[in-house]
């Protein structure tokens, strides 16, 4: 373990995370998710020390936000503008740079394209579309339908259009989405950490500055900002007395992404606060249901294309996927395999119906205990700013990490579902600490082109995060500026 200072210096923090970040964007210049005509073989050199580039800048920037984070927790802790300006500084070097983590940007350019062409993307794969932007989706997403709302659809097709088979703006214009995503993420954050009872910066340092932030909604430019950006902007609403305005927002989150959809359920607490009578979760209920029902039907009509996505919200299950039920599943099938049985190809389809039963289960149960009328009353009467009318946003938080959890589709971005309101309501414990080192670890979990690695690949990388860790001790035992070294021995 480092020896670090017993004080943080911010703008040490800032600095060693630019670094990272530069590092990181070098080395995705080669090892990243670059298009199909500027890729190079894993096996180049070029690629090789791109990979060994990028996972030294990972690991800096890890280092450096959670360094940042025990400065955070200090009696007096970095103000929340502090905070966004180093958000910025890590930020700005990843936009420069090419896609990272994953091709899905491509995905939605394609998608997009399809829209503007009148092509029904909830029938047919981006290769029904042909030409420069289906060649840059990934082979396992060529023949699948779009799992995305009308919202999101509606934005990529304007994207796709402006930037036509011109594929470099056409990722420039999806990160400037994304960054609207995230914008909205920053803007609406504090606010409901104060009605949840926690303090801004905190909430800012673990939801808006998380290396996952950084890594797959800045640099990866996924649509999954701009839907927690509304969701935040529709809890906001309803913590602030205007459910229907909330529903209304929250929907169109829903249709960016269909898991937001559960925030629903936290408008529908709220508003059933604001009655009276033993039916008032059913009439708060009826009424959520009726403006989302509404703002979906007007929404839909506007972009023009269709309810398809809710047959196609299975499209993220591909043969390939993995999960912890999936996983479960192959292990299961393997051992009913080796045991002569014929049910080895039912233990895949068995554990996601398990897993989809048990998310369902746990959703119950965190609502029924922490977004109960007791745990909302109080919010309602003037509590929210002491904690005690966090349960509906808790409760929703935890739920969505369940269903990043037990889901059939596991990508470390979908973590943020959960993380981003963790970030606002969780209290000072053990679900912060979880959260946090879980951040930590999931940014380590993929290539910068988001391929699967082999054994070389994992060489190199491991080689570049050990390179780290010299600069790393180096750095983090520099004396504060203006500070000696503490002297050793008696004084004679």
């Amino acid at each position: 373990m480092l020896a670090l200072n017993a004080d943080v210096d911010p703008y040490r923090c800032r600095t060693l995370g630019l670094a990272g970040s530069v590092a990181l964007m070098a080395g995705g210049l080669t090892a990243g998710a670059l298009p199909v005509g500027e890729a190079l073989l894993p096996s180049s050199g070029r690629a090789a020390l791109g990979l060994v580039l990028a996972y030294f800048g990972l690991v800096l920037l890890i280092a450096a936000w959670w360094w940042l984070g025990r400065a955070v927790r200090r009696p007096r802790p970095p103000a929340p503008r502090e905070l966004l300006t180093t958000l910025a500084v890590w930020a700005a070097p990843l936009l420069l740079g090419p896609p990272l983590f994953s091709r899905d940007v491509y995905s939605y350019l394609a998608q997009g394209a399809m829209v503007d062409a009148r092509i029904d993307v909830y029938a047919h794969g981006p290769a029904h579309l042909g030409g420069p932007l289906a060649t840059e989706v990934a082979p396992v997403w060529q023949h699948t339908p779009a799992p995305y709302g009308p919202v999101f659809l509606a934005v990529a097709a304007k994207v796709a259009a402006l930037a036509r088979v011109d594929v470099p703006s056409g990722v420039l214009g999806m990160r400037l989405v994304a960054l609207l995503g995230v914008a909205l993420m920053i803007a609406f954050l504090p606010a409901l950490a104060r009605r949840c009872g926690v303090e801004p910066s905190a909430a800012l340092w673990l939801g808006a500055l998380n290396p996952l932030v950084l890594l797959h909604l800045v640099a990866g430019a996924h649509n999954d900002a701009l839907m927690l950006g509304l969701l935040g902007a529709g809890l906001v609403a309803a913590l602030g007395g205007w459910p229907a305005r909330a529903a209304v927002l929250i929907t169109l989150a829903a249709l960016v992404k269909a898991p937001a959809a559960l925030g629903l359920l936290a408008v529908t607490a709220l508003w059933s606060a604001r009655f009276t009578g033993r039916g008032r979760t059913v009439g708060a209920a009826a009424l959520t249901c009726a403006v989302a029902l509404a703002t979906t039907a007007v929404v839909t009509a506007a972009a023009g294309t269709g309810y398809g996505w809710l047959g196609a919200l299975s499209t993220p299950v591909s043969p390939d996927n993995w999960s912890l039920t999936s996983g479960l599943g192959r292990l299961s099938g393997a051992l009913l395999d080796a045991a002569g049985s014929g049910l080895a190809d039912l233990a895949v389809p068995a554990w996601r119906r398990l897993g989809l039963l048990a998310t369902a289960v746990a959703v119950a149960l965190l609502w029924l205990r922490r977004a109960g009328p007791g745990a909302v009353r109080p919010l309602i009467a003037g509590a929210g700013a002491s904690g005690k009318g966090l349960g509906p946003v808790y409760a929703l938080a935890l739920s969505l990490l369940a269903v990043f959890v037990l889901g059939p589709a596991f990508r470390p971005w979908y973590a943020l579902w959960g993380l981003f309101l963790i970030a606002a309501a969780a209290p000072d414990g053990r679900v912060r600490r979880w959260a946090a080192a879980g951040s930590g670890i999931l940014a380590l979990g993929l290539l910068p082109s988001g391929s699967p690695p082999d054994g070389t690949q994992l060489t190199l990388a491991v080689t570049g995060g050990a390179l780290a860790l010299p600069a790393l001790w180096w750095m983090l035992r520099m004396p504060e500026p203006g500070t000696l070294p503490a002297r050793t021995g008696a004084l004679s």
